[in-house]
């Protein structure tokens, strides 16, 4: 097998994105490996337009990029939510084992648009413009989960069609050759050195590397590593086999300072084991180099700029979860498997994003829908807690007089009116 590292077709993953969005009608973009979106679509038109109304800026960029790794940790597709509560869906473009490219499906709407519009005023705090903002949501298609999951699986057959594993001659990358150059300048840097001092390796600087790795820190990153890889070149001669062990022990140590940093462990540690077995598809250095600085550039997105992201998704995923499923039984294990995220650490990042335990969003969420029912006075009240989710009425009837401020039966009688029914959540 030729070891060399391909590059994308963009013309091709361009061509291939438009024919999906024309025999599905829902949007579909392209974007590479840093975020950058190389074909349109319709991607953020409705954040540009809800933009100017917001008190914080959306990062589009960083969100289909996450939404582009969490697909190709899970088998080649992903859904998730925006951070104005659009669905999209997304599939890796893998060259050689490496995602240099993601196909991004949607925007689409799952629940109604005055639903999305209520989560936007309560997130952002907007209270301007409420129709121009309905008027544009209404404008975005209304799509069910199922179809959904449909129009996710047709999309990562057309990346895999993209994806290259076979064999072709290496077309060489701008980001090649500027990588080759930087680690030759160092090369002889080295070399107009070594009459005056006897070279070793660059431990303060592999140090160097790691602090700002897990840090978030990019450029500083990659700056470093081509100064630590034109090291390891110089001192084994280019052998390739000593070039390899050294750069695997590399990977390990990337992978832990990302750990560091914050990402997530089982997401690192599981792109590691991918990674250490391709680096024995290799032989050249220069391939090498290029497939180790795209590995660091990976682990340092996880650190810092999609963090705040994978919460965000998480939350969304977790919401909609409870939405859909409040009558039957759930648990904060299961909705954690639901988000890939531990029970522990779901629990943490719930309760920092909306203020409240998850425990306590679902009584809440629960008792909102059981006011509803309650005012169909046909309905026996056994019923309706059975209907939000409590297998116990006396236990419906405790949380309910908590949250409501009266008992079931009470509120009935009142046709509604209670002391709390402005708790009301969504």
């Amino acid at each position: 097998m030729d070891s060399a590292v391909h590059e994308l077709n963009r013309e091709q993953a361009r061509r291939l994105a438009g024919v999906y969005a024309k025999a599905t009608g829902c949007g579909c973009s392209v974007i590479d490996n840093t975020g950058d979106t190389l074909y349109p679509g319709d991607i953020c038109r409705f954040c540009s337009a809800l933009q100017p109304l917001l008190k914080e800026r959306l990062n589009c960029r960083q969100v289909h990029l996450w939404g582009g790794y969490q697909a190709e940790r899970f088998g080649g597709k992903y859904i998730y939510f925006c951070p104005v509560s659009l669905v999209h869906w997304a599939s890796p473009i893998v060259i050689d084992g490496i995602m240099q490219g993601v196909l991004v499906g949607g925007p689409v709407l799952m629940i109604e648009p005055e639903e999305v519009l209520d989560e936007l005023t309560r997130k952002y705090g907007i209270s301007e413009g409420l129709e121009q903002i309905l008027g544009e949501l209404r404008t975005v298609r209304q799509v069910s989960p199922d179809r959904v999951t449909a129009l996710s699986e047709l999309l990562a057959v057309s990346a895999e069609h993209l994806s290259f594993q076979g064999d072709s001659r290496f077309l060489v990358s701008t980001e090649a050759l500027e990588q080759q150059s930087k680690i030759s300048e160092y090369i002889q840097y080295i070399k107009d050195l070594e009459d005056e001092e006897t070279h070793s390796y660059p431990f303060e600087k592999e140090r160097e590397l790691l602090r700002l790795i897990s840090q978030g820190d990019k450029k500083g990153s990659q700056r470093l590593l081509n100064e630590i890889l034109g090291s390891v070149f110089f001192s084994a001669g280019r052998n390739f086999e000593v070039v390899k062990s050294r750069v695997l022990e590399l990977v390990v140590l990337l992978s832990r300072a990302a750990v560091e940093g914050g990402a997530e462990v089982e997401q690192v540690f599981g792109l590691n084991l991918k990674y250490l077995r391709q680096i024995h598809t290799f032989s050249s250095v220069d391939d090498l180099a290029v497939w180790l600085s795209r590995i660091m550039l990976r682990f340092t997105d996880f650190v810092f700029d999609l963090r705040e992201v994978k919460h965000a998704d998480a939350i969304y995923r977790a919401v909609q979860f409870v939405h859909q499923n409040f009558a039957e039984k759930i648990t904060l294990d299961a909705v954690a498997r639901e988000v890939y995220l531990s029970p522990a650490y779901f629990s943490k990042v719930f309760k920092e994003e909306l203020k409240v335990s998850f425990n306590n969003y679902l009584n809440r969420y629960r008792i909102d829908k059981a006011r509803n029912i309650l005012r169909n006075t046909s309905i026996p009240l056994v019923d309706v807690a059975a209907m939000v989710g409590y297998e116990d009425q006396s236990y419906f009837s405790k949380v309910f007089k908590k949250i409501a401020g009266v008992t079931p039966g009470r509120y009935r009688e009142s046709r509604g009116r209670s002391a709390g029914e402005n708790q009301e959540i969504h």
